[in-house]
C-alpha cells in the first residue's frame, strides 16, 4: 500500500503513475475537490494525513512549503500523532534540510524511517515519468523505495544522509534561477535586435547555450503560456531557503540573490501563481511577444 499526500500539479501525476503501474494508492489533500479524479481512477480517500500513514507502507507528501510540511507531519491529525512502527515516509517537496533531518529523527525514534526526496523536472517531469529525484537518507530505506522512485522518475540517487537531498535541490535551484534569467534577458535583447525569436531558439538549442529552462519554458514563452509547472510563489521560497542556507555556510551568492529579488518582484506585481517562465513579464508586463522589429 502506497499513501500520497499533496495532489496538486505534480502530486496528481506522479499518483497516476503509481496507480497505473498497479498499486493501491491511498490520497489526502487539504482541498478535496483536487483528488476528485484520482479517486474516479481508483485511489482511496483518507481525511487526514494520520488516515494515509495508517493505511500505507510507504507514504509520500508533496505540498508546498515547509511550514506545510511541518503541519502534515506534527499537527493535529498528522503522521506523527498515529502509530508508524516499520512504516517509511518521504517528503518530496522542496523544504528545508533542517526539517528533513528533524523529520527523519523523529521517524527513526517510533521505530519507522523517512527519506527527503525532492524533485526537479517541473509539470512535465511529473506527467512524463521523468522526475529527476534527490535523495537524502538511510541506505537500506532507500534501497526500499526505489521501485517505486523509478515509477515517477528517470534519474534517482542517493546523496547522503538526512538533508543531503534538499541541500542537492538547492544547488539545483541556484543554477535553474541563473538559466532562467539568461534565457529572458536573451529573448529580450534578441526581439530588440529585430530577431525571429523561434529561430534564434533553435539555433541556440544547438549549440553552447542550450539548456533544460531555454528548451522547455522558451516556446512557452512565445505561445504566451505561463500556466505553472512550478509557480513563481514556490521558487521564491526556494530560492530563499537557498540563501539562507548558504548564509549558515558563510557562502555569498550574488546571482542567486538577484534572482530571488527579481522573482519577488515578480509575484509583488502579482504573477505569484503564474509559472516560473513568468519572469519575462519584467520585460514585457503582458506577456506579449512581440515580432515587428524590423
Amino acid at each position: 500500500m502506497v499513501g500520497f499526500i499533496g495532489t496538486g500539479v505534480m502530486g496528481k501525476a506522479i499518483v497516476e503513475h503509481l496507480l497505473s503501474s498497479g498499486h493501491a494508492v491511498h490520497v489526502y489533500n487539504r482541498t478535496k475537490s483536487k483528488a476528485d479524479e484520482l479517486i474516479e481512477k481508483g485511489a482511496v480517500w483518507q481525511d487526514t494525513p494520520a488516515k494515509v500513514a495508517e493505511n500505507a507502507e510507504v507514504t509520500f507528501t508533496m505540498v508546498g512549503y515547509p511550514n506545510d510540511v511541518e503541519e502534515i507531519y506534527y499537527k493535529e491529525n498528522g503522521i506523527f500523532t498515529v502509530s508508524v512502527q516499520n512504516k517509511i515516509f518521504v517528503d518530496l517537496t522542496t523544504s528545508t534540510p533542517t526539517l528533513a533531518k528533524k523529520i527523519q529523527k523523529t521517524a527513526v525514534e517510533k521505530g519507522a524511517d523517512a527519506l527527503d526526496a525532492p524533485v526537479s523536472g517541473g509539470d512535465l517531469g511529473a506527467k512524463n515519468a521523468t522526475l529527476t529525484i534527490m535523495v537524502g537518507g538511510n541506505q537500506q530505506t532507500y534501497a526500499k523505495v526505489v521501485p517505486l522512485f523509478e515509477i515517477m522518475g528517470k534519474s534517482v540517487s542517493l546523496h547522503g544522509k538526512a538533508g543531503s537531498g534538499q541541500h542537492t535541490k538547492m544547488a539545483n535551484q541556484i543554477m535553474v534561477a541563473g538559466t532562467m534569467i539568461g534565457m529572458s534577458e536573451m529573448l529580450v535583447y534578441a526581439q530588440e535586435a529585430g530577431l525571429n525569436l523561434p529561430q534564434v531558439l533553435q539555433t541556440l538549442g544547438g549549440g553552447a547555450a542550450e539548456n533544460w529552462s531555454m528548451v522547455n519554458y522558451g516556446p512557452r514563452i512565445l505561445n504566451e503560456d505561463y500556466t505553472p509547472g512550478f509557480f513563481v510563489k514556490h521558487f521564491v521560497k526556494d530560492l530563499r531557503i537557498a540563501l539562507d542556507e548558504a548564509k549558515q555556510m558563510n557562502l555569498e551568492l550574488p546571482a542567486t540573490k538577484l534572482a530571488e529579488q527579481l522573482y519577488d518582484q515578480l509575484a509583488k506585481e502579482g504573477y505569484q501563481n503564474d509559472g516560473t517562465q513568468a519572469l519575462i513579464k519584467l520585460w514585457w508586463p503582458e506577456g506579449k511577444v512581440s515580432f515587428d522589429k524590423n
